[in-house]
């Protein structure tokens, strides 16, 4: 596999027993990381990549059995314009429309679900939610 310089890759990341990084433990463990940008082409195998400061402790020469080639999803990318944005930050998910609702029977009870679409996101990533939580939390919204 050749890559180019301003290529995205993947990052391989070994599962070594007893090791935690990454943030995640076990099966969790991420394989890959990234995307990060290809900077230069070293030598016939072997690429430097674009790291963020985070992995700075890392060095940032990789042969290409440790790279997995970056296809561009538009889906992967945030569009950070419609958030508000706090100064910490952070951002508050808010519902904007209801698109199913339906009923779940358990033995003694029933549950009312409403698939919620929420502001930033397209509908296939609306979610199941139970009413009675959605109108705790966001009482303008239902009513």
């Amino acid at each position: 596999m050749e890559y180019e310089v301003g290529e995205k890759v993947f990052l391989h990341v070994s599962a070594w027993k007893g090791i935690l990084r990454f943030g995640k433990k076990g099966k969790l463990n991420p394989r890959y990381i990234g995307p990060y940008e290809i900077l230069e082409k070293v030598g016939p195998l072997v690429y430097k990549l674009a790291l963020p400061p985070e992995l700075s402790q890392i060095y940032n020469v990789f042969h290409v059995s440790m790279l997995r080639k970056y296809v561009h999803d538009p889906n992967h990318v945030v569009n950070y314009t419609i958030l508000d944005i706090n100064k910490d930050l952070t951002y508050e998910e808010a519902p904007e429309a209801i698109l199913e609702r339906k009923i779940h029977k358990l033995r003694n009870k029933d549950v009312a679900l409403i698939k919620v679409q929420w502001k930033g996101h397209g509908s296939n990533e609306a979610t199941w939610e139970r009413e009675e939580e959605v109108r705790a939390k966001y009482p303008d919204f239902l009513s």
